[in-house]
């Protein structure tokens, strides 16, 4: 599967199946939750909140990606990220982009 943000694919010629998307909603334990917070007075990378954006990108790319093979596609194109908070503690990450096949 190949994975772009560009609208086109260099040297292919698309048939666009539809808007393809996955999305997660992930939070971190009450116990990392207060020790980031500490961070927050000091400044700096709030390293396990990082990590846990860096695994709902992922999960939610796997689940775009997933959708796309179910409809056939060869790519996906236009991908986009975007997240929010859905609840204190807690924020939704979707993908999505345009499921395309190879003419």
């Amino acid at each position: 599967m190949i994975l772009v943000n560009t609208d086109y694919i260099t040297g292919k010629e698309l048939d666009m199946l539809g808007l393809v998307k996955g999305s997660t909603i992930q939070s971190k334990n009450l116990g990392r939750d207060i020790l980031q917070s500490f961070k927050t007075l000091i400044g700096g990378e709030l390293g396990a909140y990082t990590a846990m954006m860096n695994e709902a990108r992922a999960l939610a790319t796997k689940r775009m990606i997933k959708e796309a093979e179910e409809l056939g596609a060869d790519a996906v194109v236009n991908i986009r990220y975007a997240s929010s908070a859905v609840m204190e503690r807690a924020a939704e990450v979707i993908a999505y982009g345009t499921a395309v096949k190879f003419k």
